[in-house]
């Protein structure tokens, strides 16, 4: 079983920081004082304006310099804050440009969370994929899904099933589920229509952004229905994982559930 998590500090920048100070001085969860280094919380105060919405995917984000004076702090304060952001896939730098709000739709980035690689070479699991939408509909949320999803049990959440094929073989079968408010909207037929990644399709029509994932992996054998959709003897041992998506300030936005035959494909994680 396998485990991916990143987490973000929410701490502020206190009032009359200035730009020589190196640490600054916050609560701690228990009322007691506790040091943070300066430059992260100024990629905190970023975060708080990425999560508002205050930039865009695929917007660029004030300059280093203006940025600077907006929080009353040195530029080489914001350019580190920056850099950690960007090794996060969060935003992105581009040579002579500036650097933009990281976007599903950046080829570098909208495969990141999850990649099956054929043996033969490198390709995404949402790559060059034929995608066949079972169904999608409003349901009542399990217990285990409310958890997963921080709602009450009967909360309405989009439930889809897919299958992924490549070169006509069936070989991805995932089950997924959305909270309801959120993806208001969000057909079968809208999916089937839209050709990118999915995440590319959440951040541009829903406005939910995917920032970090946990994933939970283990190997299964398929019950009668999952040998007919990938077409697979009951023998056949399957990867199963588990994943839960979150976008901004740590809210869970997807439950994903997948099957992955490996005769032919295997998992890549690349570990920073």
């Amino acid at each position: 079983m396998s485990y991916i998590r990143y987490d973000y500090s929410m701490a502020h920048v206190p009032s009359g920081t200035h730009e020589n100070t190196e640490f600054g001085l916050n609560a701690g969860p228990t009322g007691t004082p506790a040091f943070s280094p300066l430059y992260q919380q100024i990629k905190t105060l970023i975060l708080q304006s990425l999560q508002a919405g205050e930039w865009k995917p695929g917007e660029a984000i004030p300059s280093e310099t203006e940025l600077a004076a907006r929080f009353r702090v040195s530029q080489g304060t914001v350019r580190k804050a920056i850099d950690e952001l960007a090794a996060e896939n969060l935003l992105i730098r581009r040579q002579g440009k500036g650097t933009f709000v990281a976007t599903h739709v950046e080829q570098q980035v909208q495969y990141r969370f999850l990649k099956l690689v054929p043996d033969s070479g490198e390709a995404s699991s949402e790559g060059p994929s034929q995608r066949t939408i079972i169904d999608c509909k409003r349901v009542r949320a399990s217990a285990d899904i409310a958890r997963a999803l921080g709602l009450r049990t009967g909360d309405s959440v989009l439930q889809v099933r897919r299958v992924l094929s490549f070169g006509g073989v069936p070989t991805i079968l995932e089950e997924l589920w959305l909270p309801g408010t959120p993806f208001k909207g969000l057909t079968a037929e809208r999916l089937s229509d839209y050709h990118g990644p999915m995440y590319a399709l959440f951040e541009t029509e829903f406005g939910v952004r995917m920032v970090r994932a946990e994933e939970k992996i283990r190997a299964v054998l398929p019950d009668a229905e999952q040998c007919e959709r990938l077409q697979v003897s009951p023998q056949t041992p399957l990867l199963s994982v588990e994943r839960i998506a979150h976008t901004y300030n740590d809210v869970p936005m997807e439950l994903r559930r997948g099957l992955y035959r490996t005769d032919s494909h295997h998992y890549l994680n690349a570990l920073n």
